[in-house]
């Protein structure tokens, strides 16, 4: 998994009037959950700092300091303005080598689907999975071969497996899919309606030889 290099600095206000001070000054107030001693740090960052972050599809292992403490975090939760869209509020989750954290990761098909060769048009149904992990067993993405993957078909969740990873989406989820297009449909229709012109012709020719 990727890292990301991130700096904060421990803050003393608290509440919706030192938050506001904050983001006044380009800081964004934050809190780091899960220390081995249960305590929940609250520091700020720079709205700056963080863009490469936040607005990216990307999920990265963060390397974070503290008051001169360093830590290895993710990012659990982002809260946005409703019409400006800037970062109101940060979570982040305090991570250890021994111990699982559960984390959504982006997925990614790999290969050319037997249904699109067919006509077919493939969908990603859940761009993100969420998993149970080590974080030295992290990917980056969770890569998918859909090589195999037949036009009407799907694959679920209860379908895939990855090596020191359990997936905790419902197993009937559906990943990705090859639907049928409208093309593909009418090719189809005539298809079937050819064929069976060329049936009936034969049956036809059938019974004026028998007689």
């Amino acid at each position: 998994m990727k890292t990301f290099e991130l700096k904060g600095e421990i803050r003393d206000g608290f509440g919706k009037k030192a938050a506001k001070s904050f983001r006044r000054q380009g800081l964004i107030p934050c809190v780091v959950y899960g220390g081995h001693d249960g305590e929940n740090i609250n520091f700020v960052v720079k709205q700056g700092d963080v863009r490469n972050l936040i607005y990216t599809p990307e999920v990265f292992l963060i390397n974070l300091e503290l008051g001169g403490k360093k830590m290895q975090a993710i990012l659990k939760d982002a809260q946005f303005h409703p019409v400006k869209d800037t970062v109101l509020h940060l979570d982040f989750l305090h991570v250890f080598e021994d111990a699982p954290v559960i984390i959504e990761l982006p997925v990614r098909l790999s290969g050319l689907a037997a249904g699109v060769k067919a006509g077919g048009k493939l969908s990603l149904d859940s761009r993100k999975l969420k998993v149970r992990a080590l974080v030295a067993n992290l990917p980056e993405e969770l890569v998918i071969n859909v090589e195999k993957l037949k036009i009407g078909k799907s694959i679920q969740v209860g379908d895939l497996k990855f090596d020191g990873l359990e997936l905790l989406n419902s197993k009937n989820a559906v990943v990705c899919r090859v639907q049928v297009t409208r093309a593909t449909r009418s090719d189809m229709n005539a298809a079937a309606i050819e064929e069976g012109d060329e049936t009936e012709g034969e049956e036809t020719t059938e019974e004026t030889t028998e007689e």
